[in-house]
């Protein structure tokens, strides 16, 4: 499943992600891997059938837009709100606004997809919570972080930008090939670099971090790629739920080569996660 291939290459690219925001910021991470993502795209563009049209285009610029913004106001969550409750509301409504658009539009999937979405709904959930550790109360240097109404407003508008993303994905023609994932990434480019511009965060890098950057171009282009074909062959509420297990491989890569502890509740999340892609592709 395209959809599967999805959410490994965003959970392998967010571990990367992870690993590399542990010493330089996250922001400047992506300033880097997005336009060589780019790059990337324009390397396949010659050997993948497609012809830009302008509906396809635009869909892929909303998209680029939603997904630059999403990021932006995670990150902005993240660091003045509890990741504890952050993380689990942003990964939920990633994956229940495209099914719901899905199911407004008429989608109906067969009984055994609509209990494995049901089932990817609660997986995304439990793995996507982190208990405060000592690591945490480090970083913060032991300020409490809250769940304000700042914050609050953060975390929903990050899960709707990141939802419309794949709804807006979902809209472009499959003759289009690969010239939509081009503009999603052209516009996605723009709106981090005007971010990190305007918050000081426009730092080169080098070392290490730029190595993980060009793993996380490889990863995005892979991932959004293969979304965007199994969007071209699926129902919408299908597609969206599986590309949203990607915390599972997160989680997965930190338990094994990083030797981070998993509580009971990610570890029930990665056995449903796994449930739900075997009931979704068995229907």
């Amino acid at each position: 499943m395209l959809s599967l291939v999805a959410a490994i290459g965003y959970g392998v690219s967010d571990f990367f992600g992870g690993v590399a925001a542990r010493k330089v910021t996250a922001l400047r991470v992506v300033i880097y891997s997005y336009p060589m993502s780019i790059v990337l795209v324009l390397l396949l563009l010659p050997f993948v059938d497609g012809v830009a049209d302008a509906a396809s285009m635009g869909w892929g610029l909303a998209a680029g837009v939603a997904s630059g913004v999403a990021v932006w106001w995670f990150y902005a969550a993240l660091a003045s709100g509890p990741m504890a409750v952050v993380s689990p509301l942003t990964a939920v409504l990633v994956a229940g606004i495209p099914v719901l658009v899905g199911l407004i539009a008429g989608e109906r999937p067969g009984p055994l997809a609509f209990v494995g979405i049901v089932f990817a709904l609660v997986a995304v959930l439990l793995v996507s919570r982190e208990s405060p550790d000592a690591v945490t109360e480090e970083i913060t240097g032991g300020r409490e972080l809250r769940f304000t109404k700042m914050v609050a407003l953060l975390t929903v508008g990050s899960g709707l930008a990141f939802g419309l993303m794949f709804v807006f994905m979902h809209e472009t023609a499959a003759s289009a090939g690969l010239w939509p994932l081009l503009a999603q990434r052209v516009a996605a480019t723009g709106v981090v670099w005007v971010t990190a511009l305007t918050r000081g965060e426009f730092k080169r890098l080098r070392g290490e971090p730029l190595r993980l950057a060009f793993y996380i171009s490889v990863l995005d282009v892979i991932g959004n790629a293969a979304l965007l074909y199994a969007f071209h062959g699926s129902m919408l509420a299908l597609v969206s739920v599986i590309g949203s297990l990607y915390p599972a491989a997160t989680v997965l890569l930190a338990m094994v080569l990083l030797g981070e502890r998993v509580g009971r509740q990610q570890q029930a999340g990665m056995v449903l996660a796994l449930i739900a892609v075997g009931l979704i592709a068995a229907a």
